[in-house]
């Protein structure tokens, strides 16, 4: 068995698909294995890859689960090795990217996973991401999204969490932690895990000298479509419910009561109003099954709140 699995999930995807292949094929870092995650896609990504890429192995859901689904089916696939390492279908990777990504989790046997700098597909000069922050109003962002990289992200350094983008995680802390939550759907899945890890005590570690180049919003389409606006915005709401402990929930009620309304400015603006209400009833909704979730989350904490006032982010 492999050390290391790549799993890769994809949802018509079949045109992105070649690049990151042949990218995993010239990798320095040779003891791993790919799995491709077909999330029931209507592009013929099946029958592409049995006669393009028929030693790569291939898991084809019946039906369309979502993004988070797919992503556990990826995790599941690499169960017997000790690494696995999720990868989005727009990516490709520079040749040392898996090498240092694995060496950053031998060097620190405390951290959960580790993470890729991020730089954008057409323009590899411009930062599409450095590690996930995180503020205690429940906002996720990626370091550096959108500057010239100069260099400002290049020391390795504990983040708060990992892009979902190219990120390698340690099979003990998943088996500790748990899987991604099915019910995010798409979006969110990556902070939520992220912040389960760290309350559990697991870091996550950014590795500079591990390059990527994202095309970014290949599949789910850009941020401001009706699909990635629900979700984030009602995937905020329960990360901060199922995560937050209960003290920060109180000292921090103004921050969380304002990206809440910064929301609904944005989606009144946009005239998605409707949506924002759909948010909130499908968030209510779901609610419950949240709350239990979080009394298991919230045992198993031991992170103090110093050091969680570290991990996470001023309000802004």
């Amino acid at each position: 068995m492999a050390r290391l699995t790549v799993a890769i999930a994809t949802y018509n995807g079949r045109q992105l698909l070649e690049v990151v292949l042949q990218s995993l094929r010239g990798q320095s870092f040779e003891d791993f294995r790919v799995v491709v995650v077909d999330d029931a896609s209507s592009d013929d990504t099946a029958e592409w890859m049995a006669a393009h890429w028929p030693d790569v192995e291939l898991v084809v859901h019946s039906r369309n689960r979502g993004v988070t689904a797919a992503l556990n089916t990826c995790l599941k696939a690499g169960a017997d090795s000790e690494l696995v390492a999720l990868l989005n279908n727009d990516v490709e990777l520079r040749r040392d990217c898996l090498a240092e990504l694995v060496a950053a989790l031998d060097e620190h046997p405390e951290a959960g996973c580790s993470c890729a700098k991020l730089l954008a597909f057409e323009d590899r000069a411009l930062l599409d991401g450095a590690g996930d922050t995180y503020t205690w109003g429940g906002e996720a962002n990626r370091r550096g999204q959108g500057q010239r990289d100069v260099g400002q992200y290049d020391t390795p350094q504990e983040v708060f969490s990992a892009c979902g983008a190219v990120a390698v995680y340690r099979r003990s802390a998943l088996d500790a932690v748990g899987l991604f939550d099915e019910r995010l759907f798409a979006l969110y899945e990556d902070v939520d895990w992220g912040y389960r890890a760290q309350l559990a005590g697991w870091s996550c570690r950014y590795v500079p000298t591990a390059v990527a180049f994202h095309m970014g919003s290949a599949t789910l389409g850009k941020g401001a479509s009706d699909f990635a606006l629900f979700h984030n915005w009602r995937n905020q709401i329960w990360v901060v419910a199922k995560n937050h402990p209960a003290s920060a929930l109180v000292r921090h009620a103004p921050a969380l009561a304002l990206v809440q309304a910064r929301n609904l400015g944005i989606a009144l603006r946009r005239g998605k109003g409707t949506l924002w209400l759909r948010v909130w009833r499908a968030a209510l909704a779901g609610m419950p099954a949240v709350l239990r979730e979080r009394r298991r989350v919230q045992r198993a904490r031991i992170r103090s709140m110093a050091e969680l006032d570290a991990l996470i982010g001023a309000d802004r």
